[in-house]
């Protein structure tokens, strides 16, 4: 299998094919999903209620999402890892945003980061890209603040394209 990155990826779409993630957390299930021959791995907050046996995504950190991003990233070669940013790890401001996001990338060695939210987010998700670090945002329904305002939200009308969630510096 080819290295998957955005560019190989957005041509593989461009020419008609289906793009596949995956959600992973640790080495051995990271070295499957590689030899599978998946395209994404998503390291997802969701790690707090599989791996670390919490009620919901909030208590996870960002030492957390950096450690498991990290043991997916040994375990790949060919395989797109993008880091979750858990809950506010980004929200509070844009340079906690790029900070954290950094952390993602160098410590934890994703090749791109995801966030959750819409308009209220954009400045964020601007300074991200803009310092060289590729996004990919959650369209649809946004677990993390769910727990917080007791209801689901939806951000994007059913008719969104996946392809719009991409910014790429």
């Amino acid at each position: 299998m080819a290295k998957n990155t955005v560019k190989t990826m957005r041509k593989l779409v461009d020419e008609g094919g289906k793009l596949t993630m995956v959600t992973s957390y640790d080495y051995t299930m990271a070295s499957l999903v590689e030899e599978a021959g998946v395209n994404m791995i998503l390291v997802g907050d969701s790690l707090g209620m599989t791996m670390m046996g919490y009620e919901d995504t909030l208590p996870v950190t960002m030492d957390d999402m950096v450690h498991h991003t990290r043991c997916v990233t040994r375990a790949t070669h060919d395989t797109f890892v993008v880091g979750d940013m858990p809950f506010m790890s980004y929200q509070a401001s844009v340079k906690e945003a790029v900070h954290n996001a950094g952390r993602l990338m160098k410590e934890g060695r994703a090749q791109a980061i995801k966030l959750e939210g819409g308009v209220d987010i954009f400045p964020q998700v601007k300074a991200i890209v803009d310092s060289g670090i590729p996004v990919m945002g959650h369209i649809g329904m946004t677990p993390s603040p769910r727990t917080c305002l007791a209801a689901s939200r939806s951000r994007a009308s059913p008719w969104t394209r996946p392809s719009a969630s991409w910014r790429t510096p």
